[in-house]
C-alpha cells in the first residue's frame, strides 16, 4: 500500500529532482537536517504560492509536487501539525532520506506551479535557446514553429529539462505585450506538448491547471 504526499519545491530543487529522473528528492544541505513532505495539497500550495515565489533561493518559483510512498515506510515517522489543522507534515531526518526515496513508487509529479516577478526560469545551454531567459525562450520557440517544425521538435528534445521546468510558466503568462496573443500562446504550448511526446520518455509534461488563488 502507498500513501500520497506532497512537497512544495523551488526551481533549483525541482531541477535536481529532474536529474534523478523525477524519482527522488536531493540530499539535504548541511543546514537542512530535516526533510518535510506534507500530507495535503492545500498546505503544499500555500507554501509554494505564498513563500517560494518570494524567495530568491527558490528561483522565485513554487512547484507543488505529488508522489506516492510506501505506507510501511511512512509509518515510522510521526506526523506533526504546524499552525492550522491542515498544516500536517512529516519530519524525515536527512540521514534517512535515501531510504525514504527508495520507498517512493513511480515518478514524482508536478501538480501546479506559481511564479514571482523575479523568475528567470531554467536557462538552456544548447541550440537556439542557449543563454535565454524564460520569456525569451518562449518568443524564440514561437518564431521557430513558423519557420521550421523540425527545429522546433529538436529544441524541445534537446532542452527537455528547461522545457519541463518552464512549461507551466509559459502556459500561464500573458505574452500579448510581446506580440503573442493568447490564442497564439496556447497553440505554441500545445505544439510543445506534441513535440515532447514525439520522442516519448517516461516523464510527462505537467498538466496545465488553473493555479489556486
Amino acid at each position: 500500500m502507498t500513501t500520497t504526499l506532497f512537497r512544495p519545491v523551488g526551481l533549483y530543487e525541482l531541477a535536481l529532482i529532474w536529474d534523478s529522473g523525477m524519482r527522488e528528492f536531493p540530499p539535504r544541505l548541511s543546514q537542512q537536517p530535516i526533510f518535510y513532505p506534507v500530507a495535503n495539497v492545500e498546505y503544499a500550495t500555500q507554501i509554494a504560492r505564498d513563500w517560494n515565489t518570494k524567495d530568491e533561493s527558490s528561483g522565485f518559483a513554487g512547484y507543488v509536487t505529488r508522489f506516492a510512498v510506501l505506507t510501511s515506510c511512512l509509518a515510522e515517522f510521526e506526523p506533526h501539525t504546524v499552525g492550522g489543522p491542515s498544516h500536517l507534515e512529516y519530519w524525515i531526518p536527512a540521514e534517512q532520506l535515501p531510504a525514504f526515496n527508495a520507498s517512493i513508487r513511480g515518478v514524482i509529479n508536478v501538480e501546479a506551479a506559481y511564479f514571482g516577478d523575479g523568475f528567470k526560469g531554467c536557462v538552456p545551454e544548447m541550440f537556439n535557446l542557449k543563454g535565454k531567459d524564460v520569456v525569451s525562450q518562449f518568443v524564440t520557440m514561437s518564431k521557430t514553429w513558423d519557420y521550421s517544425r523540425t527545429d522546433f521538435v529538436g529544441e524541445v528534445s534537446t532542452n527537455r529539462k528547461a522545457v519541463f521546468l518552464n512549461f507551466l510558466f509559459w502556459a500561464q503568462v500573458d505574452f500579448t505585450p510581446l506580440g503573442i496573443e493568447i490564442a497564439r500562446r496556447d497553440a505554441v504550448v500545445q505544439r510543445i506538448k506534441e513535440a515532447w511526446d514525439f520522442n516519448p520518455i517516461e516523464v510527462r509534461l505537467p498538466l496545465i491547471v488553473t493555479p489556486r488563488p
